[in-house]
């Protein structure tokens, strides 16, 4: 017992150093390992199996939409890159350079995909002709590469796994009309599926994606109140189908630039998962997401019948849910810290005991709650537990969320709170980016998004008092 008790012991309190806890959650729980190249994770199979199902469950939602995948080279020559300003300059302290091929130094450097926009616009301008190629809705899942200096397992690393959605319209409403459809369906996946509230505006001119027309994000709050951008949807306007060509003849037979949307949701989202939900024994999943969504662990196994029993269970709530067996010869106890740490939403416990009773015990991860429940009711009553679990995780972070949100209307105000209780600030602003660069030199908070919902706290800015645009979520952020 003494050994199963460090075993949970060893994570930190998060508490007590949030970073630490983190990084203890992620490699205890076998979500990822080191690589030998600094800045680089392997994903474990257990953290690949969360991202599969993360995976799975979007495309279901894209493919509902129109969208297709499709799949574009992960080098990008310089050339190419260097055909939207904005776009490169934005990018270039990030990208990794390809300069020799074998060992010969390549005529042109070739660079390795930071983003594949440029790749996506050289494309449609060779298959775009005529309004009837329109729209082009596609997608695809790939890993890009970012020339991190502080790299941290699934919030940033040098290589990570997205998807980048990239289309093409006839018009500006049309593309306008994409760029939020996507944004929503970021923000219903968050709250639906990983039961993450949200917040959804747009992003300043200064956090801009580079080379875009307007950025609209959706912004989560994790337990230490820093903020995490969870998805981004870009409108391009026509700016890049001006600089590649990408042009089509109208119903008038008039030549016409095509409007384009980006849009990418990230293996950050993992980040976010053990950030918001996780506690001092480690992962809580969403049993929506989880691998694993009950796991039956056997009392007393080596009586008689008491195995049997247990697999007969699991042949059963296989139909319904996500479900495994421990019939290893491991502690009872011992099992019981694996699968808190691992986050598993419930433990299915069953005993000679519980047999003679026709019944089981289901503990839940998010509450620690033990249930005694009917084996006649399993199959109806292990289901409406999982969305219980879903609904009361949702319902905690979004108590959490507004818990840490709060309202500035002086900079002092602003200082105190981002340095004493950090979280969301609600504060105005005048829309320069002179005052939102004062903020982040002053507070180290950055301006998260101007929020779709407004409200009017004061008519003056909080930085320089001069007449207020817009009222704006600031917070430090991952």
């Amino acid at each position: 017992m003494a050994k199963e008790k460090k075993f949970v012991e060893s994570i930190t309190d998060m508490e007590v150093d949030f970073p630490q806890w983190y990084t203890d959650v992620v490699k205890k729980a076998d979500l990822t390992a080191y690589s030998s190249l600094k800045g680089c994770m392997i994903i474990r199979p257990y953290g690949y199996a969360i991202w599969e199902l993360l995976q799975r469950q979007l495309d279901d939602r894209f493919k509902e939409t129109g969208v297709e995948n499709v799949y574009m080279p992960m080098f990008i020559p310089e050339s190419l890159l260097q055909k939207e300003k904005d776009h490169v300059e934005g990018f270039a302290p990030e990208v990794a350079w390809v300069t020799h091929g074998g060992e010969k130094k390549l005529e042109e450097r070739i660079c390795v995909r930071p983003t594949s926009e440029t790749l996506f616009c050289e494309h449609y301008a060779n298959i775009v002709q005529s309004y009837r190629d329109l729209p082009k809705l596609y997608n695809q899942w790939c890993s890009v590469v970012r020339w991190e200096k502080t790299t941290r397992p699934f919030l940033r690393t040098m290589e990570f796994l997205w998807q980048e959605g990239h289309t093409a319209h006839a018009t500006a409403e049309e593309a306008q009309e994409r760029t939020i459809q996507m944004l929503n369906i970021y923000a219903d996946f968050c709250r639906d599926v990983l039961a993450i509230p949200v917040i959804k505006g747009e992003k300043t001119e200064k956090e801009r994606f580079a080379g875009a027309a307007h950025t609209f994000t959706i912004e989560s709050l994790m337990h230490d109140g820093k903020a995490l951008q969870s998805g981004t949807s870009h409108n391009f306007g026509d700016g890049f189908a001006h600089a590649f060509g990408i042009q089509y003849t109208d119903k008038e037979n008039k030549l016409q630039y095509v409007h384009q949307t980006s849009w990418g949701m990230t293996t950050r989202m993992i980040g976010a998962i053990i950030m918001v939900h996780g506690d001092n024994s480690g992962l809580v999943l969403p049993p929506r997401i989880a691998p694993t969504q009950v796991m039956i662990v056997p009392i007393v196994q080596k009586k008689e019948g008491v195995l049997e029993k247990a697999a007969e269970l699991k042949n059963r709530l296989a139909k319904v849910c996500r479900v495994k067996l421990d019939d290893s010869d491991k502690s009872a106890g011992w099992k019981f810290s694996e699968y808190e740490m691992k986050g598993i939403p419930v433990r299915l416990e069953i005993g000679p005991k519980d047999i003679e009773q026709n019944q089981c015990v289901l503990a839940r991860r998010d509450t620690g709650e033990k249930i005694f429940v009917s084996l006649d009711e399993l199959e109806t009553r292990v289901p409406a537990l999982l969305d219980e679990i879903h609904e009361n995780m949702l319902k905690k972070a979004t108590e959490h969320r507004e818990s840490r949100t709060y309202v500035a209307k002086t900079m002092d105000e602003f200082e105190k709170i981002i340095n004493e209780t950090p979280g969301f600030i609600k504060a105005m602003w005048c829309g320069d980016q002179a005052c939102e660069d004062a903020i982040k030199e002053r507070t180290a908070a950055t301006s998260r998004c101007i929020p779709f919902e407004q409200e009017e706290i004061s008519d003056v800015c909080v930085c320089c008092g001069k007449p207020a645009k817009h009222m704006v979520y600031w917070g430090r952020a991952y």
